[in-house]
């Protein structure tokens, strides 16, 4: 698959999981977030709880599901990530938890699996 086909398939599955995390009660704060160490899909409160939500999306699942690629390297990135948001914004005083959203959309229509709490900071 080309680079701007991944591209397109993953900004299509960014927009629309974000508008079904909306509709689950999710108030986005942030999408696309840059920082020194990457970028963060969407930041969010979910009942007052600050929320890090990578999407990945996968138009097959031939090489896995699209959560798979949420990698040990990833996550720590993910950490390392939210520890800079929160040192950004020291007003959150909020519970912290670390989403995965995968997106599917092998029938042309996005399948989407949530599973809140995918990580936890490691000590």
């Amino acid at each position: 698959m080309s680079k701007s086909l991944n591209q397109s398939t993953g900004k299509f599955g960014e927009r629309s999981g974000e508008t079904y995390l909306k509709k689950r009660g999710y108030r986005i704060l942030a999408r696309n977030l840059k920082s020194p160490f990457g970028e963060i899909d969407l930041v969010a409160n979910d009942r007052g709880t600050l929320v890090f939500v990578e999407v990945k999306t996968r138009r097959e699942t031939g090489f896995g599901f699209p959560e798979e690629a949420v990698t040990r390297e990833k996550r720590n990135r993910l950490i390392r990530l939210a520890s800079w948001y929160l040192m950004q914004h020291p007003r959150f005083q909020s519970p912290v938890r670390f989403d995965v959203l995968a997106v599917e959309m092998e029938d042309k229509r996005p399948e989407f699996r949530l599973i809140q709490n995918a990580f936890e900071l490691e000590t």
